[in-house]
């Protein structure tokens, strides 16, 4: 076989392996897609969802109600269309104006990594809303990247009839998130218009002295009283979409809806607890000594210090652990000192001297203050001071000391009648 007939086999044969390769390609191929379809068929049928087309193109929807009857562990669904129309304008340090139940949008996203920024995509997103015949929640899905314009137009289209926007840490994440994937896809965020009300914040000031932490599931077991069973975690959740999207695991990540919707309806259960708290503190029957405490701070930050004085003193009656009853019983004092009520303010600080605490050095230099400047009784100032400076030495209390010491030696001058 001469050189021509030999190239002339070669080109054959690599013909044939390119066709059998391209063969494989295609096959491989029409297998992912038939694997990614029927993914997409089972979803959607676990899901109970349905093809919505918008302006931008179409993506998949799953609506669900809760009936007003339903209970979601100690609430009433309900009783949340009942809420009053300016519940979050304490909880919000008044940025939040008065506004319908009806007219308040519970958002939660489900997104491909935890870290934000333009590589991470809200594949889910769910609103809620309370509405007369209950809760009504809508999920927006992206079977695959190509329908996040579609996604966000109509999550435009559900919040242009709500006022105020209720997250849990979406102020930090999910309302960035999406604003940064409404610039990428050359879209105006919908956010702007509405009053944001992210109640991670009053949750950690209300109940960060009694929980463990104030999670979101935290919340949902100790203060709605609802237990989930058999909920994915959360670390797992960008794996199950991008399982998903190689056509597989589709009753995993309807487990992610399941989730999605859970954490919605908990939300709205939680803005009917915590800012009922900041809305009406002094109506309420607050039955854990460390909410009192919580609420106390808050109370007095507000400018609202006898309120706040009636919370501390219950508390500390009730029993608080140490370190919180010593901070407690010190922040009692300080606002019967700005009262000028000297004898309710020594007597806490007498007590805040007699035991190994956090605020029994400053104590003492409280008593010392006292009886040098309003009883003039120099040898009993030296004696606090004295044993202030055993538990805490400062320049300040040993000129202290040497100060007394003086005054306390001095010969007093005898007056003429």
């Amino acid at each position: 076989m001469d050189l021509q007939e030999q190239l002339a086999e070669l080109r054959r044969r690599m013909a044939q392996a390119s066709e059998r390769a391209e063969a494989e390609v295609a096959e491989r191929q029409e297998q992912a897609r038939s694997q990614r379809a029927e993914a997409v068929a089972k979803l959607t049928e676990l899901t109970h969802g349905r093809e919505v087309a918008t302006a931008k193109g179409v993506h998949l929807e799953c609506e669900r109600v809760w009936d007003a009857k339903t209970r979601h562990g100690r609430l009433d669904v309900g009783s949340l269309i009942e809420l009053p129309h300016d519940l979050f304008h304490a909880v919000s340090a008044g940025e939040a104006r008065p506004a319908a139940a009806a007219e308040w949008a519970f958002l939660d996203t489900e997104t491909t990594g935890l870290a934000g920024g333009s590589g991470t995509c809200a594949f889910l997103i769910g609103v809620g809303r309370i509405a007369p015949e209950g809760f009504r929640l809508r999920q927006f899905f992206l079977r695959d990247f190509g329908e996040e314009p579609s996604v966000l137009e109509a999550l435009s289209a559900e919040l242009a009839s709500a006022r105020t926007l209720v997250t849990y840490n979406g102020r930090a994440f999910d309302v960035p998130l999406l604003e940064t994937r409404y610039r990428m896809n050359r879209a105006r965020p919908p956010f702007a218009a509405l009053d944001h009300v992210d109640l991670l914040y009053g949750a950690r000031r209300l109940w960060r002295l009694r929980l463990e932490n104030c999670k979101l599931q935290q919340l949902e077991r100790e203060i709605v009283g609802f237990e989930r069973e058999g909920d994915i975690p959360g670390e797992q959740i960008p794996t199950a979409y991008f399982d998903f999207l190689r056509g597989q695991g589709a009753a995993w990540l309807a487990q992610v809806f399941e989730h999605n919707a859970l954490d919605i309806v908990t939300l709205a259960c939680v803005a009917a607890v915590l800012p009922q708290r900041f809305h009406a503190p002094s109506n309420l029957s607050i039955e854990h000594p460390e909410e009192m405490v919580s609420m106390g701070r808050w109370l007095r930050q507000s400018a609202r210090a006898d309120e706040a004085l009636a919370l501390f003193r219950e508390a500390a009656a009730r029993g608080l652990r140490d370190e919180l009853m010593s901070r407690t019983l010190w922040d009692v004092a300080l606002i019967e000192r700005r009262r000028k009520r000297w004898e309710a303010a020594v007597a806490v600080w007498s007590e805040l001297a007699a035991f190994a605490n956090p605020h029994q050095a400053a104590s003492l230099v409280e008593l010392a203050k006292h009886y040098e400047h309003r009883e003039k009784n120099y040898a009993m100032a030296l004696e606090w001071v004295t044993q202030a400076l055993a538990i805490e030495d400062s320049v300040e209390t040993r000129k202290r000391r040497d100060r007394l010491t003086r005054l306390a030696q001095a010969p007093r001058t005898r007056r003429l009648l």
